[in-house]
């Protein structure tokens, strides 16, 4: 019986063509997958077979997540396990296979488009601004899952570069305090709420503002909070790559 490594993939940031095709095609041709079914739109499904066969992962923990994946590949089936996103970033996609390496399955990964480069392309906006910051942060707030205390959010916050929040809408009011210090209460700040989705609500707001604007609209989960100068950067900032002065490899300045 032929056996194919199992597929961790991106599911991409929810809406169905913006998972690559790679992914795509992996799903086409999955006979069992594995979703992570509270994050996971099933309308990104519409690419698997019609005889396929798919779970959501919501409600399983991580013996039982394994212990599926491990009966479909000992059945010779194409096993996907589709997370959100990119599966890298907080996917808790190392366990997975850790788990499925100590029982001799081989494991595959296909990238995904996260949340965050989606927002910025809604927002129209670019997180390295030449001249304003030429750092992107990705990171959360510690709340039930613990951030290591040299990754506090305060610490990164510091840095004012471009920052990206996961997980943190549900804690917008301890956001909120460690923004106004790092960036102060009127720093400019967005929430990008199902993004790429038919719900996805964009909102440009100010630090000082983030917690309102997220109670009026009822916005705790699904959401990137990102704050950072390049939100209002001038529209005059201009990197050295285009600039006809600057001379490199394949261009002489004029």
């Amino acid at each position: 019986m032929e056996k194919h490594p199992v597929i961790f993939a991106g599911a991409g940031p929810g809406a169905p063509d913006l998972i690559t095709v790679r992914g795509m095609k992996a799903l086409e041709q999955a006979e069992y997958i594995l979703y992570a079914g509270s994050l996971v739109p099933e309308a990104v499904l519409t690419w698997t077979k019609n005889d396929a066969a798919m779970e959501s992962s919501a409600g399983l923990h991580l013996d039982q997540m394994v212990g599926k994946m491990a009966r479909a590949w000992e059945q010779g089936l194409r096993v996907v396990r589709l997370h959100t996103g990119d599966p890298s970033l907080y996917g808790a996609i190392k366990e997975q296979m850790d788990r499925l390496d100590r029982l001799g399955i081989p494991c595959k990964v296909i990238p995904g488009v996260t949340a965050a480069f989606a927002a910025a392309a809604a927002l129209k906006a670019e997180y390295t601004v030449p001249g304003i910051s030429q750092t992107l942060i990705f990171t959360r707030i510690s709340g039930r899952t613990p951030v290591p205390e040299k990754e506090s959010l305060l610490s990164l916050a510091g840095h004012n570069a471009s920052m990206v929040m996961y997980l943190s809408s549900g804690m917008a009011e301890e956001v909120a305090e460690v923004l106004s210090k790092a960036y102060g209460p009127s720093a400019p700040c967005a929430v990008a709420y199902r993004v790429s989705q038919p719900e996805q609500m964009i909102i440009r707001t100010t630090v000082d503002k983030l917690v309102n604007v997220m109670a009026e609209n009822n916005i705790n989960r699904h959401t990137l909070i990102i704050t950072g100068p390049f939100l209002e950067a001038a529209g005059n900032a201009q990197s050295l790559l285009y600039h006809k002065q600057f001379s490199h490899g394949y261009r002489e300045k004029s």
